[in-house]
């Protein structure tokens, strides 16, 4: 960890983040654009006769890109320092790389007809995909399955529900657990079924070079296959930039799942401060610098806070990124090039959400409490039973006796036993208890998309 690093992402949270160097860093940028450039030169040799390859110098060719390293990155970077144009110098980079692999004279196909954003749009996509797939998606998962290992464990223990903060029907703590974990899992389906576009056709998307090069090939189609290849979604008709909404779609997505992870991370924060959670202590750990005795929720106080940046970042970048002054202006080349920050801080959250349940466990005792406190919550349940039975002022009876008032299980008994209910009715009331007005909520603690 450098200590003069302006970002804590590489800074303070460097040994949690760097996984995704592999894919946002300016070498994982370089080393993709390598990639595309040297996978668009060998279509190419496929549909021109200018450009025959021997197997052996295929092999060389994708060497360079599966053998690349940061003294090549390093070669790249002093090349633009001349040029100031980034993908000028990859072109550059692999004319000397081919010189050398004695296949110098087919130098002019390298970059043959393209623009710069026909190398950079499925350069920045394929490096989101993968990102998506290796690391964010797995991480996602590991969350689930700490959820649902919560879900299972705690299925048949009651909960005092609290709508708007008011005592509220009995849940369970599995049901409310299980409410994230189908939140989650009904996004990342979305996210995994999605499909990014790309685009190779030129400089205003029209294959004007390709055409008046080779008019005889289908270029439409050659991009269609080449796209396709990269496992995106051809996006044929375009100005000289991919319009970005598809990735703008994925951005939204995660900004959905940064919501319903900023909803966790302030349920489990209240339940904490309720006691209904404790923390486990860890050895040396502090929680406050002056009083000796906290141990506080940080972990979900965390993820709440990089939840919040990045989805302020992708709002952004998702904004911004569909939008182009006419056919081309470079706002958004910028922009583009921060896309793995707010992942990081998504993952950075994730992560730390993982941290705050593994050292959690339930206060049974304080549960019991708050439940045998509010037995006012069975007057919904009395109420509804009476209405069965024809009683249309039922409510309004049991507003009167309840709202506002402390209720304990006598005052309940006696309203059941006051009530016009047949004695079957106030035999299976009578039984019933904060802790075992459950309805379905076992059962919809089992419940999965």
């Amino acid at each position: 960890m450098s200590l003069t690093n302006i970002s804590p992402i590489d800074g303070r949270y460097q040994e949690e983040t760097k996984e995704l160097s592999a894919y946002f860093s300016e070498l994982a940028l370089i080393r993709y654009r390598v990639f595309i450039e040297i996978k668009y030169f060998l279509a190419l040799s496929k549909i021109l006769p200018e450009i025959k390859l021997k197997t052996t110098d295929i092999d060389k060719l994708k060497n360079i890109y599966h053998h690349f390293t940061i003294q090549d990155a390093e070669t790249v970077k002093n090349i633009e320092s001349t040029t100031n144009h980034d993908i000028k110098a990859i072109e550059y980079f692999l004319r000397k790389k081919m010189t050398k692999l004695n296949l110098e004279k087919y130098l002019s196909f390298i970059h043959f007809a393209l623009t710069s954003e026909d190398i950079n749009n499925l350069s920045y996509r394929l490096m989101w995909q993968q990102a998506i797939q290796k690391i964010y998606l797995p991480k996602i998962k590991n969350l689930q399955k700490q959820l649902q290992i919560l879900v299972k464990k705690y299925s048949l223990t009651p909960l005092l529900a609290l709508t708007h903060g008011q005592p509220a029907t009995t849940t369970t703590i599995g049901k409310e657990i299980n409410v994230f974990v189908n939140r989650l899992t009904r996004q990342t389906i979305q996210l995994k079924k999605h499909k990014l576009t790309g685009k190779l056709n030129g400089a205003t998307g029209t294959f004007a070079a390709h055409f008046i090069t080779y008019p005889e090939i289908d270029w439409q189609k050659f991009s269609t296959d080449f796209i396709s290849s990269l496992n995106l979604e051809p996006n044929l008709i375009t100005t000289q930039v991919e319009p970005a909404d598809s990735l703008a779609e994925n951005y939204y997505n995660i900004i959905r799942i940064n919501s319903i992870l900023t909803d966790l991370s302030r349920d489990f924060w209240l339940y904490i401060s309720r006691g209904i959670f404790i923390q486990k202590k860890k050895d040396g750990e502090v929680g406050s610098s002056t009083m000796p005795h906290k141990i506080n929720p940080i972990q979900f106080e965390n993820a709440e806070g990089n939840l919040g940046l990045s989805s302020s970042y992708f709002n952004h970048l998702a904004q911004t990124l569909p939008i182009s002054r006419m056919q081309r202006d470079l706002s958004g080349s910028t922009v583009i090039r921060n896309q793995g920050t707010p992942l990081t801080h998504s993952l950075l959250a994730i992560k730390q959400i993982i941290f705050g349940l593994e050292r959690l466990e339930i206060n049974q005792e304080k549960i019991n409490e708050e439940l045998e406190d509010h037995w006012e919550i069975l007057t919904e349940a009395i109420q509804t039973v009476c209405r069965k039975y024809g009683d249309d002022q039922a409510y309004e009876k049991l507003k009167k006796l309840s709202q506002g008032k402390k209720i304990d299980k006598n005052i309940i008994q006696q309203i059941i036993r006051k009530s016009n209910l047949p004695t079957q009715e106030k035999n299976k009331l009578q039984k019933l208890t904060p802790q075992t007005y459950l309805g379905l909520a076992k059962e919809l603690s089992k419940n999965e998309i």
